[in-house]
Parts: structure tokens; sequence; C-alpha cells
């Protein structure tokens, strides 16, 4: 049997808190001793410790929150935020991809195109959701989606909550890297509004392949980058354990992809993250999803084309360095540092 599961490690604190304000809770309802008090000082001490845990989250800490067991899943968007969806499925080409999910709904009366990447509650979901990794069908499933909000003229809303595309050796075999190809390049071209949300893992092209859009929404503890904090730690580091290090040099928070002009709004979380208070998230969301249709929707497809076009230009920062510069700030080979280490001795 699976072990229940107790938190994050930074979570700790607060839900032994809570714990025990439910233990003196249940104790106040049994004996005539008034307890409230003790669980008004209690309460009052969870707040600030709440507030001091969650106010200076870490980027390695955010990944570990966008990634919680309990955070809201496209799914949970879907029912809370659209009336009258209508699910479609396949890719009218090989079959349907389980990872991602979407169709037809109304949001706030609007007729809108909607998709996204669905992980799982438990292990036989995860597995069936293949833990929200995309194979090749699931992002012509999404395509196949652009192009009808396309056909009909309705604005298109994707949710990316994904680790990255699958890298199976079957997904490699049907083309995942042209799937994914193709879907960047018919993004940059559509003719319709087209809004995405990061809700919590944004992972590499495995995103990308869903979010090339118009406006891109972030909530404040998701991630988007272009590799995992696993991936980049082993790669740059050799060493899948210090992906709290690569987290930090990734700029892979909300509040750091805003200020590179990646993302256009952050979308703010309750203190403890989406799944303590799911309500007040789709309150926000809902709030900036209207406003940004409503400003899309007025303008025309080329100036829609033009300004998608533009933005992406933008994105990010850069410096120019002289060529002396680089010569200097360039690594020593290895045949050099032996040169040199030969002259010393």
């Amino acid at each position: 049997m699976a072990e229940e599961f107790r938190g994050l490690e930074f979570e700790k604190p607060i839900l032994d808190l809570e714990s025990k304000i439910s233990e003196i809770r249940s104790l106040n309802s049994l004996q005539s001793v008034d307890l409230d008090q003790e669980i008004k000082s209690l309460e009052e001490k969870k707040e600030q410790l709440m507030r001091e845990i969650f106010s200076n989250l870490t980027p390695w800490q955010r990944v570990q929150l966008a990634r919680h067991p309990k955070r809201p899943h496209t799914q949970d968007y879907i029912q809370g935020l659209f009336t009258d969806f209508i699910e479609l499925h396949g890719d009218r080409n090989f079959a349907d991809d389980p990872a991602i999910v979407g169709g037809c709904a109304f949001l706030d009366g609007v007729p809108v195109i909607l998709f996204g990447q669905q992980k799982g509650r438990n292990i036989e979901d995860s597995m069936m959701r293949n833990f929200g990794m995309m194979h090749p069908e699931g992002y012509r499933k999404a395509l196949r989606l652009m192009k009808l909000a396309e056909k009909f003229g309705k604005p298109i809303i994707s949710f990316i909550d994904t680790p990255g595309a699958y890298p199976g050796v079957e997904a490699e075999e049907r083309g995942q890297a042209e799937a994914i190809a193709r879907n960047l390049r018919e993004m940059a071209k559509l003719k319709v509004p087209f809004v995405s949300v990061v809700i919590g893992e944004g992972g590499s092209g495995g995103a990308l392949g869903i979010g090339v859009s118009d406006r891109i929404l972030m909530l404040e503890n998701a991630w988007y980058s272009v590799i995992s904090p696993e991936g980049c730690a082993a790669i740059l580091f050799r060493d899948a354990s210090r992906a709290q290090d690569a987290a930090k040099a990734l700029k892979l928070t909300a509040q750091d992809l805003l200020s590179l002009k990646v993302i256009d709004e952050i979308i703010p979380e309750p203190l403890g993250g989406a799944q303590r208070d799911f309500d007040q998230v789709l309150s926000n969301l809902k709030k900036s999803l209207i406003r940004h249709l409503a400003g899309l929707q007025s303008l025309e497809a080329s100036s829609l084309l033009e300004k998608r076009y533009q933005k992406y230009r933008v994105i990010g920062s850069w410096v120019e360095k002289s060529q002396k510069e680089v010569k200097k700030s360039a690594p020593r080979s290895r045949s050099k540092k032996i040169e040199e280490k030969s002259k010393v001795n």
C-alpha cells in the first residue's frame, strides 16, 4: 500500500500546527473546558508561520510546490471556470492521448476552444495520463483543436502542466520532434486570440508545444523553463542532486519570467499554494482570462499576428561583450591548464 503523502519538507511545521489545532478542537467539543483562546492563539501562530515560510520561498521550493500532489490540474480548472464543456478525443491520425484533455466550452458566456495537459491523482490515473507527458498524437490532437478554433473564429485557451514531452522510443518513432515543431509553426500563424496559462510545471518543448500564444499567464508558484532543474543539474554539474542550485540558475519562477518578459501576468495564489484555496485561484484566473480575451478579440487578425510576432522578438535580455572581454572570461582548455601546471612545477 502506498504511503500517505504528509506534505513537503518546508510545510511540516505548518502541518504539525494544523494537526495540533485539529486535536484541540476535538477535545474542545468533548470536554466542558473552554479551549477557544488556545485555538485562536495557535491559529494566529499558524498564519504568521505561513507568511514567514511562503513569502520567502526559494526557486526550488516553488518547483516542489508546483509538483504538490494536491495541486489542481487542468480538469479542475475546466470544471471550475467553464460551462457546457464537450470533450473531443483523438488526433484523427493515430490515437487519443489521455495526457491532454481538450474540447469546446463557454467562459462567462463566450464560446472557446480549450485544452491542457492532465496529470493523475493516484498511481493508476497517473500512469494512464502518462504523468502529463504527451506523445506525438497529443500534440496533433492539440493542433486539431487549434485549427477547429481558427475555422470557426473562436479564441483558444491552453493549460500548461507537464514535466516535458514523453521521451520514449515509441514517441520518437511516431515523430515527437516533428509534432512539436509543427505546432510551434502553426501557433505562430493562428488568426484567433490565444491565451496560455502555466498552472504547474512548464517543462521544455513539452510545454512550449501548446504555449506559443498571445498572452502567457502563470500561477505564482508554477515554473516554466527550457529544462527541469534535475535535468539541468545532471548536464551542468553532472549531479542531479544539485537541482536546488540549477533551479536558482534557470530563472524559472513566475517573478523571474515576468521581468524577462517571457510571461505577461502572474496569477496570485493563496498562502501555501493553489490547493489551499482553489476558489480564490479560480476567481483570480477567471478575471484575468476574461480581461485578456476581451482585449485580444478587439484586434484585427493582421494586428493580432503582428503583435504576437513582436512579443516573441523582445523576450529575454542579453549583454554584448567585446572580443577582448570574451577572451578574458572564456574558460581555459584542459591542455592550457596542463601547460600552466607544468610550468609551475
